[in-house]
């Protein structure tokens, strides 16, 4: 190993030791660079001015405390601080501590886990989040509440319902329009003679199409049939709020009756002036209204309901033959037994009278006569096979009325 004194192997800078009194960091020049504690020049680090290199310069000083300083205090534990961990205990008197179990008919999570006692799903009852909530599934498919609706035979068409009654399920789909029209017309041709089964076809159409006031109304007028006064009055609420018409104001007076409210029947009949209502539905008013008074024991009161312009004994309308039994009844009541058959008789022959005539409400009626022409009649105009009469349709705003 090369002896580090020996100048003429490797040239070593000179540096000046520290001194007491010197200033710190004082060397030989500005090129040589001085730097660090003990005036080190370039190329020296550390205390002591110790080469970085290995073998370079001076060997390293072993390190000793400054004069003074105290000496270094060799860690030790805290006493006590390595005592085992006690055992908990609880407290004397205190209550052992309840084992959780799930509440009686509490239903499992989704992962079949019980649900968690500190949970806010178990303080409320609710299923936890992301849980499903739907009801369980019954395994037997035929458990499930069906509707029976009743059958439709194939020669009924949609196409058979009223354009009006039809327009107002344009708001339905297509198939499901139709679907419910067919079930109405069912209902329309079984009101009088099967008014049950009419009842279940306007179920059925309810079902479907409950939205839509025409359904609403056949249900109400089926229910009526029926003897079903609550149903029909709840349809007809249902039925007004959902079209604003008062044209069955006069049912619901009735069902009213039939529900053994007669001082609300007519309440309810003063509740809508007569000018807003059409001439039939006015006439059907003042019949229900008769009704309610008779209800109340006021025969009186109820033949001046029905006493009305529309009460007409020289002309018969469609309404007449209803209008004239009502008022028979109440003069029979009021022992009026003479001027009640007279009036029998009038509602007997305003009948005939509108069969004869033949002109159903709301519409015209065409009546074509075919005539045979002689073979001796020059041709007019091109034509020989037979002239048609037309019949004149009825004055509008006359409803049909014929003379008695």
């Amino acid at each position: 190993m090369t002896d580090p004194s020996d100048d003429t192997e490797r040239p070593r800078r000179a540096s000046a030791p520290r001194s007491s009194g010197g200033p710190r960091g004082a060397a030989s020049g500005r090129g040589t660079g001085a730097a660090g504690r003990g005036g080190t020049g370039s190329g020296a680090s550390g205390r002591g001015g110790a080469p970085r290199r290995e073998g370079a310069g001076a060997p390293k000083r072993e390190w000793k405390p400054r004069e003074g300083a105290a000496p270094k205090r060799e860690w030790k534990p805290r006493e006590g601080a390595g005592a085992p961990k006690r055992e908990w205990k609880p407290r004397e008197g205190a209550a052992p501590k309840r084992e959780w179990k799930p509440r009686e008919g509490a239903a499992p999570s989704r992962a079949g886990a019980p649900i968690r006692s500190g949970g806010s799903s178990a303080r409320s009852g609710r299923p936890p989040a992301g849980a499903d909530r739907r009801p369980p599934r019954a395994v037997d498919d035929d458990s499930r509440p069906r509707h029976d609706d009743p059958p439709i035979p194939d020669s009924v068409e949609a196409k058979q319902l009223d354009k009006v009654a039809r327009a107002e399920l344009r708001t339905l789909s297509k198939d499901n329009a139709d679907w419910v029209a067919r079930h109405l017309v069912m209902a329309g041709r079984l009101i009088d003679d099967d008014p049950e089964l009419a009842h279940k076809h306007a179920l059925a159409a309810g079902r479907r199409a409950g939205r839509i006031g025409v359904v609403r109304e056949t249900v109400a007028i089926t229910a009526y049939a029926t003897g079903d006064f609550a149903l029909a009055l709840r349809e007809l609420r249902t039925y007004r709020r959902l079209t604003g018409r008062n044209d069955e104001l006069p049912l619901m007076v009735d069902s009213e009756r039939g529900v053994g409210r007669p001082d609300r029947a007519l309440e309810l009949g003063r509740s809508v002036p007569r000018s807003e209502l059409d001439v039939p539905v006015q006439v059907e008013l003042a019949i229900a209204m008769s009704g309610a008074r008779l209800d109340l024991g006021q025969p009186e009161a109820a033949l001046t309901e029905l006493q009305i312009p529309q009460l007409d004994p020289e002309r018969a309308f469609p309404w007449s033959p209803a209008l004239f039994d009502a008022y028979a009844t109440v003069l029979e009541e009021l022992g009026h037994d003479d001027e009640a058959e007279q009036w029998w008789q009038r509602s007997d022959r305003a009948t005939i009278a509108l069969e004869q005539a033949a002109i159903p409400e709301g519409e015209d009626t065409v009546e074509i006569i075919e005539e045979l022409l002689d073979d001796t009649r020059e041709e007019k105009h091109g034509e020989t096979d037979a002239d048609s009469a037309v019949a004149e349709p009825p004055a509008e705003g006359d409803h049909g009325g014929t003379s008695l």
